[in-house]
């Protein structure tokens, strides 16, 4: 059993390197390095659905100020643009380590987030859909290429990806699947066309209800598009074979500008977050124009190893009850 893990482990390190130079080469990236906790009320750490709790603890040589383990680097990285004074058309990829204690239990949930979380520069112009799509298709074609490079490596992992990504609004999505959640839509796109990009999460649909929930200050998802729908940001999703499943892989999209910031700090009714130092240089036009996401490592190592369970490709801390079940389906996690 040792010398499977430790081949798992090669796997792992296999993908992950593939992978991660598929995307700076395609998306024009260069590797920086990153934090794991920055202080609190700063506005710096990402928000998620704006409810989740970080890890926060006092800082002893601060004074006791509080600082708290990032939940991501969505606003982090597009500082690190202007203080590295990074060129439209160049972006930083970082190797993001995280906590989100929040986070439900489940196969493909743990506590522990590991991600590629990538910033490119790009200018007022660049701000539309069709942009949006060619940074999709360009991730997507490194996921293409690491898969089969993992089917060279292991000819016993066979390939799953459809050779092009399909995208749908998540009002289409709506329209398309009436009548089911959003993640029952999300199980049917999957299945239905094996790799989509769900474009708009965040937005209000027609129903008055929106796909998923989205901070206010990160991804723009309040500004109408050019096929008339809100939305300039979404989430990467493919179908999983084996858990027969809709599988999340990255979730990214155009950041907001000043406009689209203060009118989703008024839709998110949290104008107040205005005054802290990402929000106020971001309003005063003081941070460059960017598109960026987090694609996850864990995700995808799980997706080309066809694993069934995210444990078998990281290490975290489980309930005893998940490490059972794990065991019991025959499934080792690290």
């Amino acid at each position: 059993m040792d010398s499977e893990i430790l081949k798992r482990e090669e796997a792992i390190t296999f993908i992950k390197d593939t992978f991660s130079k598929q995307l700076t080469n395609r998306l024009n990236l260069v590797k920086v390095s990153s934090p794991l906790i920055v202080m609190d009320g700063t506005g710096l750490n990402d928000d998620l659905n704006g409810i989740e709790r970080p890890v926060t603890f006092p800082v002893k040589l601060l004074n006791e100020q509080k600082a708290v383990v990032v939940h991501s680097l969505a606003k982090w990285k597009r500082v690190r643009l202007k203080e590295l004074d990074v060129e439209p058309g160049r972006g930083i990829l970082t190797d993001m380590r995280a906590l989100r204690p929040d986070e439900d239990y489940s196969p493909i949930h743990s506590i522990y987030v590991d991600q590629w979380d990538w910033e490119k520069h790009i200018l007022s112009a660049d701000r539309n859909l069709d942009y949006l799509k060619q940074t999709v298709k360009g991730i997507y074609e490194a996921f293409l290429y690491t898969e089969h490079q993992v089917q060279v490596y292991n000819p016993r992992i066979l390939p799953a990806l459809p050779p092009s990504i399909t995208f749908l609004h998540s009002e289409e999505l709506l329209q398309r699947y009436p009548g089911c959640s959003p993640k029952e839509r999300e199980h049917k796109a999957a299945e239905e066309f094996g790799a989509v990009f769900i474009i708009g999460i965040g937005a209000t649909l027609s129903h008055g209800q929106e796909h998923d929930g989205r901070a206010a200050d990160y991804d723009d998802w309040s500004s109408f598009n050019e096929d008339g729908y809100m939305g300039l940001n979404g989430d990467i999703i493919v179908w999983h074979p084996i858990l027969k499943c809709a599988f999340e892989v990255s979730s990214m999209g155009i950041r907001v500008n000043p406009d689209s910031l203060a009118r989703q700090l008024r839709l998110k009714d949290c104008q107040d977050r205005s005054k802290l130092m990402f929000h106020s240089m971001l309003l005063s036009g003081g941070l460059p124009e960017s598109i960026g996401g987090g694609i996850g490592q864990s995700r995808t190592c799980m997706f080309m190893l066809k694993g069934t369970h995210i444990g078998e490709v990281q290490v975290s801390v489980w309930p005893q009850e998940e490490r059972q079940k794990a065991s019991l389906a025959g499934v080792h996690l690290l």
